[in-house]
């Protein structure tokens, strides 16, 4: 079976993005992009009133206008989320001259990327596509994932994280050493441990585990 869309993970530190609209739709987009430390500019007549807070924080650049062809092709990333199916489609066709990738809201034709279903525990992202034909499911199992992935592995992630960094500056160059110790990470019980044990005693396990002491 051939896939369209390819689940990649995209670095959008300052990569200049591209809102068209200004309603619902297009805030959801804007705080998405947001969470990536995007650069963002909204074009729009009339915008949300959240829109206008994000502009006034200066996370945002806000231009409340139409849109003029053919900017979208100076950007990076664009999004086009208005009611207006015509501009959505010069806006398509705008960013594609320009080379930049393009999404129109619900509207998968003219899509060269879509937002899937996404949950978070820190520095884990659990992504869930399904190619943009049954969004329904993904928004389904993404539910199924907090069940997997519950509260406490917001801390796990943190610790993981850090472990990982002690773990190679203990044993530089020792690959075998390494594995061990993130087999004894992955086999300890952190949910009865972070319910049981005090910070100093989860700090002595992990101590244990970098040192590989019994």
């Amino acid at each position: 079976m051939k896939h369209r869309y390819m689940p990649i993970s995209v670095a959008m530190g300052d990569r200049r993005c591209l809102v068209v609209g200004g309603g619902h739709v297009a805030l959801r987009k804007v705080e998405n992009l947001l969470d990536y430390e995007a650069s963002i500019t909204v074009v729009a007549r009339e915008v949300h009133d959240k829109l206008q807070y994000h502009a006034r924080r200066g996370t945002i650049a806000l231009h409340e206008r139409e849109y003029r062809s053919p900017e979208a092709g100076d950007y990076g990333l664009v999004i086009s989320a208005t009611a207006d199916k015509t501009l959505n489609r010069r806006v398509y066709e705008d960013a594609r001259k320009g080379g930049a990738l393009v999404n129109v809201a619900d509207d998968p034709p003219h899509c060269d990327f879509i937002f899937p279903a996404v949950l978070r525990r820190d520095c884990l992202t659990a992504a869930i596509s399904t190619d943009g034909k049954a969004p329904f499911m993904a928004g389904h199992l993404r539910l199924i994932l907090e069940n997997v992935f519950p509260g406490h592995w917001e801390r796990l992630m943190r610790l993981a994280s850090s472990f990982r960094t002690r773990v190679r500056d203990r044993w530089k160059g020792d690959s075998g050493k390494k594995n061990l110790c993130y087999q004894r990470f992955l086999e300890a019980d952190w949910k009865a441990l972070f319910k049981e044990r005090s910070d100093e005693e989860i700090e002595n396990e992990l101590a244990r585990m970098v040192e590989l002491s019994t």
